[in-house]
């Protein structure tokens, strides 16, 4: 892994500010690419106690670094609007727009193996923040309430992903193999992500 992991709950109500300093909005929700596997942008709110929802949107590729206090872009131009980053994040010739699901609403989601065990309901999503200016920001795991399933069944826990994953509905799917990998908190959380991809691709 790169650069560092988080929680997207973690990027909720981060402001959003330009190089100059101009505080512009504030992060209201993340969207998922169609497939789930990376973070097309986010959808924002004004500042301000009363402040609503507002018509654009930020296309990740509009960020330019993702810090721990703020969301920084280079200028208020960099904002879209909505219906342009939800076709392009569709962008796969079917619907001009997107399921709802498909804006990332993942949280509640069951996560299956692909022999059918349920693991598991969504309660955050771990992102991977790699460059800057048009560097990645990948989802490479799930934080879950544990099933009956698990050993330590009720238990929030972290489980990696491989590169792809099947997103569908209410249903995410992952490898039964992914149950070694699990993990408690997000340190060592990233080697562990690696370990589990590198034997997803040894067994290929």
């Amino acid at each position: 892994m790169s650069e560092k992991l988080m929680r997207s709950s973690e990027i909720a109500k981060r402001p959003v500010v330009t190089f100059a300093g101009e505080d512009v909005a504030q992060v209201k929700d993340i969207v998922y690419a169609p497939d789930g596997g990376a973070v097309a942008g986010f959808t924002l709110a004004g500042r301000g106690l009363f402040s609503g929802p507002k018509k654009e949107v930020m296309p990740w590729r509009s960020v330019a670094a993702l810090g721990p206090d703020a969301v920084m872009i280079l200028s208020e131009d960099a904002l879209t609007p909505a219906d342009q980053m939800f076709a392009a994040a569709e962008d796969d010739g079917e619907n001009s727009e997107p399921a709802p699901e498909r804006r990332g609403d993942i949280l509640g989601s069951t996560v299956l193996t692909d022999t059918g065990t349920d693991l598991g309901t969504v309660v955050d999503v771990i992102i991977e923040v790699s460059g800057r200016n048009g560097g990645q920001c990948d989802v490479v795991g799930y934080e879950i309430k544990s099933s009956e399933s698990m050993k330590n069944k009720g238990a929030t826990v972290l489980i990696p992903l491989p590169d792809t994953l099947a997103a569908s509905g209410e249903h995410l799917m992952v490898p039964a193999s992914a149950t070694d990998f699990v993990r408690d908190d997000l340190a060592g959380f990233g080697a562990a992500v690696d370990a589990f991809r590198a034997q997803l691709k040894g067994t290929r």
